[in-house]
């Protein structure tokens, strides 16, 4: 009985290999929940556009619940789409973005900040893992485009860097 369901997870494993292929996406997770009524819970993602990874993603081992938003962004510009300004940060990652490292901690950086490069500028939760995503080059943060706890898809802009 072992045999038919290793088979079945493999059938299963190469129909999505063959839908990522076929669809042109990016990523594909799926999640089981067991219990009483077992739930098959799946998301696809496509990269839209070819975006420069700007700093690469490190996994930390810290412990961050999600926390309600209490750093306020600076607006956007109307005129402009800050993820092509010069000094953009984009996400490298699908996640939820965090601006301190536990609820209630000051922000690791705010608008005004003079960052070095390296200098983890937020944490980016993805599938459970607290990624740091470090400033690329050292320079003044001038805006921050993503409230704490919020969704985040690649490419997304994060913060701008001046």
């Amino acid at each position: 009985m072992g045999d038919k369901k290793e088979n079945t997870d493999v059938d299963f494993i190469t129909a999505l290999a063959e839908l990522l292929r076929t669809n042109d996406l990016t990523e594909i997770e799926v999640m089981r929940e067991f219990g009483k009524d077992d739930v098959l819970n799946v998301r696809v993602a496509r990269q839209m556009q070819a975006a420069a990874v700007v700093a690469t993603p490190v996994a930390a081992p810290i412990a961050v619940a999600a926390a309600p938003a209490t750093a306020t962004p600076t607006a956007p510009a109307a005129s402009a789409d800050p993820a092509q300004l010069a000094g953009a940060v984009n996400s490298p990652m699908v996640g939820t973005a965090y601006l301190s490292a536990e609820p209630g901690a000051d922000a690791f950086v705010k608008v005004g900040d003079t960052v070095k490069e390296g200098q983890t500028l937020l944490i980016i939760e993805a599938m459970k893992t607290m990624n740091q995503i470090p400033a690329p080059k050292s320079g003044k943060v001038t805006r921050i485009l993503v409230d704490d706890g919020a969704p985040v898809e690649f490419g997304d802009p994060l913060i701008i860097l001046e």
